[in-house]
């Protein structure tokens, strides 16, 4: 179980996180009015702020600011919200539940839950370009950064593979599963990371092991994830549990069995956590964050 202080300070981040978003997102009354209203749908509808959280505790691990981090970060969140409206579609995973709501194109159809996720993908980019400039770091470099895993080798190559999967009749290797999981989860969450990171002007060696440190812990967090589909409840979950297994979708309990899925979460977390090592205390929020994710039950 997580400490007070530890939930004390997650608290405090989604909040400023909350803040920031609300504060630079257009306003459901800014014309047109119903897109603005989609996207803060989503946007607002009670997700971790876990990919923003570990922006800058990566920037805190580098000796940086928060406010430096807050736009990259906001960005982080961005991104993975419009990934979800759009995963979420019928042409794509078909869920009519997200965060114990309904899905965006539940709510306002799904050529508006499409234009929302389009709108939220083009503002995370807005977000990242406001990021002021490090010593070591120019905002083309952020963007360089961020584009690069929304695009076709990262997040978009991911899900196609996750796509083309599901079309098959027999289960994907283990080396398959972790193709389309290291683009998608991994790759988002060391983004995360690394532009946390370079805001504290990160040297290449910091930049090195935090991506290690990403890596290893979005693999870790998406294994979980696949466990908790089939262990917890719809309530508990915020989306439909037993999806997976329902359309026979490749999972990691379904190729490697829940007791093994299990050890390779920790062993996934294990390695995270010594690449923390060369941080000490400093990294100590990131560290935190690893065994808060290994643990979590939604």
């Amino acid at each position: 179980m997580p400490s007070d202080d530890f939930k004390t300070y997650l608290g405090q981040k989604v909040s400023l996180i909350d803040g920031h978003l609300d504060a630079h997102l257009p306003s459901d009354l800014t014309s047109p009015s119903k897109i603005h209203e989609a996207m803060r749908y989503s946007v607002f509808a009670g997700g971790k702020r876990l990919r923003p959280i570990l922006a800058l505790a990566a920037a805190e691990a580098c000796g940086g600011s928060e406010e430096a981090a807050l736009f990259p970060a906001c960005a982080t969140e961005l991104l993975h919200t419009y990934s979800l409206v759009h995963d979420d579609l019928p042409a794509m995973d078909d869920d009519d539940l997200r965060r114990g709501r309904p899905t965006s194109h539940v709510v306002f159809g799904e050529a508006l839950a499409i234009l929302a996720g389009d709108a939220l993908q083009a503002e995370a980019f807005h977000f990242v370009a406001q990021t002021p400039p490090a010593t070591s770091f120019t905002v083309a470099d952020y963007l360089k950064e961020f584009a690069v895993c929304a695009g076709s080798l990262k997040l978009i190559g991911g899900q196609v593979l996750d796509l083309e999967g599901e079309g098959e009749d027999t289960l994907l290797s283990h080396d398959e599963l972790i193709a389309i999981h290291e683009r998608k989860t991994a790759a988002l969450l060391t983004t995360s990371i690394r532009l946390g990171a370079m805001t504290a002007d990160a040297t290449a060696g910091q930049l090195d092991a935090l991506t290690t440190f990403g890596y290893n812990l979005g693999l870790a967090f998406q294994v979980i994830d696949d466990i908790l589909d089939v262990t917890a409840d719809t309530a508990t979950l915020g989306k439909t549990a037993g999806k997976d297994e329902a359309v026979n979708k490749s999972t990691y309990p379904a190729i490697l069995g829940l007791e093994e899925s299990r050890q390779e979460a920790k062993r996934l977390t294990d390695l995270s956590l010594a690449a923390l090592e060369p941080f000490g205390e400093k990294a100590a929020h990131l560290s935190q964050i690893a065994h808060y994710l290994l643990d979590r039950e939604y």
